[in-house]
């Protein structure tokens, strides 16, 4: 297991080091902000749904200025999983669901 994680929504996300080791390849510049994914799925910025998925959450947290990390993430019976992480310039559009 890489890590799990309590996010403030009241469940866990959880990775293991092989599909973080995959996720890599398709965001290499995520690898050294590990630490910026864990701290958007344990305090986040703001948590909006997907607008094109319902059961897919997106946990912003603020790297720097017009700068965030997101996480995202698929609630399945109560478990959490991360589906990828990246950095992006702008909010997506979706539902609020959560607000620091």
């Amino acid at each position: 297991m890489k890590f799990e994680i309590s996010t403030p929504l009241g469940f866990t996300v959880r990775t293991s080091e092989e599909y973080w080791q995959r996720l890599l390849i398709k965001h290499p510049d995520i690898e050294e902000l590990e630490d910026c994914v864990r701290l958007a799925l344990s305090t986040p910025d703001e948590v909006r749904r997907s607008s094109r998925d319902s059961g897919v959450l997106l946990f912003y947290r603020v790297q720097r200025e017009k700068r965030w990390v997101v996480a995202v993430a698929r609630r399945l019976n109560g478990d959490g999983f991360l589906i990828t992480a990246y950095q992006t310039g702008a909010i997506k559009e979706g539902e609020t669901v959560w607000l620091k």
